[in-house]
């Protein structure tokens, strides 16, 4: 997954994945411009496998959100095919990936700050865990890979929220809507101006939630299955320690299938906790401007509470089926396309050296 510099006596750097990281954090302290170097890789690699997996599957990701917020009493997006086939039919081949530029200016910065704050996380507390236990060949365990990557993921969600609530907004309008925002900026200033400024957090708190079962437990599995792979090697899937690409999906793909499942849930209340305050947004919601009731909840346990009172248990799963299909390719494309990125860059740092 993620990688780091080694620096030795001579200024000489190896690529390393984060499932070696522990042992390299304690063979030396990096020079200044190469841990600034790093940091940047770090960065550029997390806004590039961003941005590249969320694109790959952006038109499940606006029918997942749709079957979400969608008025129950009034049903334009029954299924996946359907749903997909309905969006083409209505607004065409843009349709299906409105909101995807929104999602891109805001998952790049997101995947950038994640990846990197896990790296400085998984140091912390691996430092931490070797002072505590006084052995200095301690390795993280999958317990504080939660840790790291749970820290991680409401770093980045909670810096870049603000724009993650208005793409929710964007993605769900439809040009019949009565309220139309423009783009991110517009729509940042309009709720800004009409709704507030902690508007732009609605929803965060069953955000920082799911956080920790959802980017936690990526992580976690992810590192987990790794490390297990690299001890074991089983059914000759590595050779020289060094997984190839197609075994890092599937690890990839594993630890998005667990770790949506679990926090699927606080995703739907999320979105339509953003919802409320939106001027006749259970009209937006429904797509043809026909209903003017009021979309209100009161906090995280009244939306819980309604949505299961009015639509049933099963409505704290709508829009699982899109997801599934799209999360398992969008985080291993995410995991496999940081560490291609990361290996290229450093290539390219060993021969500038």
């Amino acid at each position: 997954m993620a990688s780091e510099e080694r620096s030795e006596s001579t200024v000489s750097t190896t690529i390393v994945n984060m499932a070696e990281e522990a042992k390299d954090f304690r063979e030396g302290v990096k020079a200044p411009s190469r841990a600034f170097l790093s940091i940047c890789k770090s960065l550029v690699a997390g806004g590039v496998a961003g941005g590249v997996s969320r694109t790959a599957v952006a038109p499940l990701e606006r029918l997942k959100i749709l079957l979400q917020v969608q008025n129950p009493h009034s049903i334009k997006y029954s299924g996946t095919v359907q749903g997909l086939k309905y969006i083409w039919r209505t607004e065409g081949f843009r349709g299906l990936f409105k909101g995807n530029g929104t999602n891109c200016a805001r998952i790049i910065p997101n995947s950038a700050v994640k990846f990197f704050s896990y790296e400085e996380a998984s140091k912390g507390i691996l430092w931490l865990y070797r002072q505590q236990t006084g052995d200095e060949d301690a390795k993280l365990t999958p317990v504080l890979r939660l840790g790291a990557g749970a820290c991680a993921g409401i770093i980045a969600m909670s810096a870049t929220y603000p724009m993650d609530m208005v793409r929710g907004r964007l993605t769900v309008q439809t040009d019949k809507s009565p309220t139309q925002y423009r783009g991110i900026f517009h729509a940042l200033k309009t709720v800004f101006v009409e709704e507030g400024p902690r508007a732009l957090y609605k929803g965060w708190v069953p955000s920082v939630i799911g956080v920790i079962p959802y980017v936690g437990l990526n992580f976690a599995v992810y590192e987990s299955l790794k490390d297990w792979l690299i001890r074991s090697k089983p059914f000759g899937l590595n050779e020289d320690s060094e997984l190839s690409v197609t075994t890092k999906l599937a690890c990839g793909a594993a630890a998005g299938t667990v770790g949506q499942t679990v926090a699927y849930p606080l995703d739907v209340i999320r979105r339509r906790m953003q919802m409320v305050g939106w001027k006749d947004a259970a009209s937006v919601v429904t797509g043809d401007g026909k209903s003017k009731a009021p979309l209100e909840y009161t906090g995280m346990i009244d939306a819980f509470r309604k949505t299961v009172r009015n639509e049933g248990f099963g409505a704290l799963y709508k829009g699982l089926v899109p997801n599934s299909v799209k999360v398992v390719p969008s985080i291993a494309i995410a995991f496999v396309t940081y560490e291609v990125v990361k290996d290229i860059l450093g290539v390219e740092m060993r021969i500038s050296d």
